[in-house]
């Protein structure tokens, strides 16, 4: 069955793996019914500071406004059976976590929790005190994924990219899409 997904940008530092993650799913397509996303204002300021570009314009998705509770995945009803937030701010996790549903991105995580659906975080901040940590804990005790910005390094990243995809393909693990990446002890 192909996947509906939602991906969620928020503006932490991490352009690079919601650029990839946008891109990976693209190479993926066959997978997938449809893919939506939503891009906080700063997300787009941290995406032009960081990656020099705006190229998620260029992008063969829908894009929805930050204020568009028209949005389908704003409702149970649309069924769509993932969301992503990558990069995951503390503020967005943190509203998430205290029910809060101020914009599109807020109001979805909140749909996706309560239909039982999988809501995957990649929180990209660091060190985490302990209000993040209890945020953290509250939204996986909701049934979320938190899945930090965290990289591997046992493929032997070359690029800055290389070392980004990792966290890439461990989303797309999640998710749930069959992908070909670097697996532990398998040649």
């Amino acid at each position: 069955m192909k996947k509906k997904i939602v991906i969620a940008i928020t503006g932490a530092s991490g352009a690079v793996y919601a650029k990839l993650l946008l891109e990976k799913l693209q190479q993926l397509q066959s997978q997938i019914a449809e893919v939506a996303v939503v891009m906080s204002d700063n997300a787009k300021q941290v995406w032009q500071f960081e990656l020099d570009n705006q190229d998620y314009q260029n992008l063969p998705y829908k894009f929805y406004a930050k204020t568009d509770f028209m949005a389908p995945f704003a409702s149970g009803s649309a069924k769509f059976d993932t969301m992503v937030i990558v990069p995951c701010s503390m503020g967005t996790l943190g509203r998430i976590a205290g029910g809060i549903s101020d914009d599109l991105i807020t109001r979805a995580a909140d749909v996706i929790l309560k239909e039982r659906r999988k809501l995957i975080l990649v929180a990209r901040d660091t060190p985490f005190n302990l209000i993040h940590i209890r945020n953290m804990a509250t939204i996986t005790e909701a049934g979320g994924v938190i899945c930090p910005a965290v990289p591997s390094f046992y493929s032997k990243p070359k690029t800055i990219e290389d070392v980004a995809m990792t966290v890439v393909n461990r989303i797309i693990d999640l998710i749930g899409l069959e992908n070909d990446s670097f697996r532990w002890s398998e040649e």
